[in-house]
């Protein structure tokens, strides 16, 4: 074994992690995953054995320096952590793909990458990606983590000696600006491309959020987001290098009972997570009789008064402690009874759910990223005063931030700078020169500006900003926060692109529709005939009309289409990480969009 020098341990590339925290807080319960039954411990000793006895099969079947590892997880397990840790220290490049991958996004990585190895999460992505590959006649190693099942990467379970010398000469050649994962990335544009990210893109990360997140060695954390997500892969390592115990959720289904079992002080989350809870209280108010609803308003009318920068007047105290026991604490008590923080990123935040939240004793904090900068570019702080609910935060150590050519309202592109920007796309030389100005800094394609002098707020894509044939230019994503401010409006998209008006898409919340339907007397039959039904679309209109009245003119939304179907990754209608997808969804609705500026006018 590696002889580790005492109190002069760090880490430059990610896999020296594992002995970054052996050496600093050894951690019995580092890794857990929940088997038969119960919540199972991999102690961090174990993890650096696991990960050289991987490396060790790697490198016995042929596998070397700069080959290309294909993963398909679904969410994150110690067995991916293992598989990770084993590829990095013997200098394979990792390329995790979302289980989601339509064909010809997955034929396009697989025709760049080359891949020697993939490594699916079950028997049913297994069975696709082989289609794909025999498609393509691209000669690669298949197989899946589902146990007992012919296909099985049974080299999880490799236990033998390994030649530790020979492994220590291969981690040594390993230098911290070798690409260590390239990460496929579509956004709302369609065209896949790789991210390549170096060991010292992602130790920067992580390093600039050691001090900012308050986590202690031993406490529990719980991973839940998708591993092919770089937001939750680098949290992932940024937890083995605080020491806590970090606890993997078992699927969609178990988010409930994983809460409630493991009781975490910390998680990181997407903000459609807050959502369905807080959607979760707006159901309560039309479920309950007069007095509870009234109760319940009376809470998250203290909640939205919450600011936690400020010191609270003694009347405002009482009357938060009395919401919390009352109503607030609810939504701790489906989060296991511990949880004190959480750090939300990946798409906007409503800054209303995030000051309840924050209310109820969860201090939520909203953070910027993109794939191409490892991710975390700003974050909110959790100390008073450097906060600020509707912003994501401020600039990380390290990170630059320029916002180019602002506007009268001094809103521009934000460009980056620092350690953790990307060198560019695996194999698009153009796209990677494209992305840059001439003087080193990365275009992000958000649009923000400053606000209190150094917490950033994001405004909108670049591309997707429009002009109406009125000549007016709209904004989408603030206006579609806006209208998802109503409680019966799950997701929105704001149309008018050369168009006299703006209109747009509605995905109804339809549990809370059909709550309301029954208050109503109105009978419920499904959503594909309700979103016709006269005093459904009355209510929409309503909430609508309400919406417009604190808009200028010129960005009221004029008529809606009422979608009875979610938006779906499947179908393209929504990125990975749950942002509408402008052309695919104009796209899949044109028909009615014409229908609907033509008796309109």
């Amino acid at each position: 074994m590696e002889i580790i020098k005492k109190h002069n341990v760090d880490f430059t590339r990610i896999f020296d992690i594992i002995a970054y925290q052996r050496e600093k807080y050894p951690n019995a319960h580092s890794l857990n995953a929940f088997s038969n039954g119960q919540w199972r411990s991999i102690s961090i000793t174990e993890l650096q054995e696991r990960v050289d006895a991987m490396s060790g099969w790697l490198v016995g079947q042929g596998f070397a320096k700069g080959d290309k590892v294909i993963f398909m997880p679904i969410m994150g397990t110690p067995q991916w952590i293992i598989l990770d840790f084993a590829c990095q220290q013997i200098g394979l490049i990792v390329v995790p793909v979302h289980p989601t991958l339509r064909e010809e996004e997955m034929e396009t990585i697989l025709l760049e990458t080359e891949p020697k190895l993939f490594i699916s999460a079950n028997v049913g992505l297994f069975e696709k990606s082989g289609a794909a590959i025999r498609k393509l006649s691209i000669r690669t190693d298949l197989f899946h983590l589902s146990q007992g099942v012919p296909g099985y990467f049974e080299a999880l379970d490799l236990t033998k000696n390994i030649n530790a010398d020979a492994l220590k000469t291969l981690r040594d050649n390993i230098r911290e600006d070798d690409i260590f994962t390239i990460l496929y990335t579509s956004g709302s544009s369609g065209v896949p491309k790789g991210v390549m990210l170096t060991h010292r893109n992602v130790v920067h990360n992580i390093k600039a959020i050691l001090t900012l997140l308050p986590l202690e060695p031993g406490e529990r954390v719980l991973s839940f987001l998708p591993f092919s997500h770089i937001f939750e892969r680098t949290t992932s390592y940024g937890y083995l290098a605080f020491g806590v115990s970090l606890y993997f959720s078992q699927t969609k289904d178990s988010f409930a009972h994983d809460f409630k079992s493991v009781r975490p002080v910390f998680c990181t989350s997407v903000p459609r997570v807050l959502e369905k809870m807080y959607d979760f209280m707006q159901e309560q108010l039309l479920r309950k009789n007069f007095i509870q609803r009234q109760l319940i308003r009376w809470a998250m009318k203290v909640g939205r008064a919450y600011d936690e920068g400020h010191l609270l007047h003694p009347l405002f105290a009482l009357q938060l402690f009395l919401a919390r026991i009352l109503v607030l604490s609810q939504w701790r008590h489906m989060l296991g009874g511990k949880i004190r923080y959480m750090v939300v990123g990946a798409a906007s935040l409503q800054p209303e759910i995030g000051r309840l939240f924050s209310a109820a004793g969860i201090k939520i904090v909203e953070g910027y990223g993109m794939t191409e900068t490892s991710p975390i570019i700003t974050l909110n702080r959790y100390e008073p005063g450097q906060n600020r609910f509707g912003t994501v935060g401020i600039a990380i150590a390290g990170v630059e931030i320029k916002i180019d050519q602002p506007n009268e309202d001094l809103e521009g592109e934000i460009l980056v700078k620092g350690a953790n920007v990307t060198q560019g796309y695996f194999k698009k030389p153009e796209l990677t020169s494209e992305a840059f100005t001439s003087d080193g800094w990365f275009k992000t394609g958000d649009i923000g500006k400053w606000e209190h002098q150094r917490f950033l707020k994001i405004t909108d894509r670049k591309k997707d900003i429009f002009k109406t044939s009125a000549g007016k230019y709209i904004a989408p994503m603030p206006l579609q926060n806006h209208f998802a401010g109503s409680p019966f409006i799950q997701r929105c998209l704001v149309l008018g692109f050369q168009r006299p008006y703006v209109t747009a898409l509605i995905m109804p919340h339809f549990a809370i529709l059909e709550a309301w339907c029954r208050e109503e007397g109105i009978h419920w039959t499904s959503p594909a005939f309700m979103v016709h039904n006269i005093k459904v679309r009355a209510k929409m209109q309503q909430e609508i009309d309400r919406l417009n009245q604190l808009l200028p003119n010129f960005q009221r939304v004029r008529n809606f289409i009422l979608c009875h179907e979610e938006w779906s990754i499947e179908n393209g209608e929504i990125t990975n990480t749950l942002k509408p997808v402008r052309h695919r969804l104009v796209e899949h609705y044109q028909s009615a969009i014409e229908k609907m500026y033509t008796e309109t006018t």
